[in-house]
């Protein structure tokens, strides 16, 4: 608890009994609250997600959560360096030829392989009206070189390049040409991807800013499979 950098968020694949894998993804905030997102793979894609608080056992060692009916699934989870382990039931470590399957790796590079929804533009937060298609969203590709997304009406994709310092920069960035209602608000997105020069990131709120102005774009990360 007190010697390891636990915050950020951990992604893997853990064994599923009927499926293909768990996909899971935990994300750990300082002020000891958390997202999970799990989807069964192989089946019909749908994601599962809970948020609430976790405490620290007394040895300081495993972290439980809270929020979620426990009944349904094991909520402890051993802390390591960059890592967290699934525990049983019990609260044990799951031991046998499938105990290593039971480890969720802290992810070092988070921008990419992500999908990012715009909650914030220019100061004004954004919601998806009633007559919107699409929710607004970013998703990195994992190759760090590409992005694709949604405007709220029409799809976007380009290039990216991620650069030293928290330096982006977007670069052909296309969309399809569906008219639909509130067009104004696409079109200051696709401008602020031009715009932007640089990033933050913590935890699973990305900003996307020019020079040192305030943020032109603000975006929560959704757990997506």
């Amino acid at each position: 608890m007190n010697s390891l950098d636990w915050v950020g968020t951990y992604r893997d694949t853990l064994p599923c009994a009927d499926c293909e894998g768990i996909l899971t993804e935990i994300v750990l905030n300082s002020d000891l609250s958390y997202k999970l997102g799990t989807s069964y793979l192989g089946k019909n894609g749908e994601v599962f997600r809970s948020e609430g608080n976790f405490n620290w056992s007394k040895d300081g060692s495993t972290i439980i959560l809270y929020g979620f009916d426990a009944t349904k699934e094991n909520n402890q989870f051993k802390v390591g360096e960059n890592k967290l382990i699934k525990l049983d039931i019990d609260g044990k470590l799951i031991t046998g030829n499938l105990a290593e399957k039971y480890v969720i790796h802290k992810q070092q590079n988070v921008l990419t392989g992500r999908y990012w929804r715009l909650v914030e533009l220019r100061g004004k937060k954004i919601e998806k009206a009633e007559n919107q298609p699409k929710e607004v969203f970013l998703f990195f590709n994992v190759d760090g070189k590409s992005v694709q997304g949604n405007g709220g009406c029409n799809s976007i994709n380009g290039g990216v390049e991620l650069t030293e310092m928290n330096r982006i920069k977007f670069s052909r960035m296309a969309s399809t040409l569906m008219a639909c209602p509130n067009m104004e608000e696409e079109r200051e997105f696709l401008q602020v991807l031009e715009s932007a020069d640089n990033y933050n990131l913590v935890g699973d709120i990305l900003e996307l800013n020019k020079a040192r102005m305030a943020p032109l774009a603000r975006f929560e990360n959704v757990f997506l499979k």
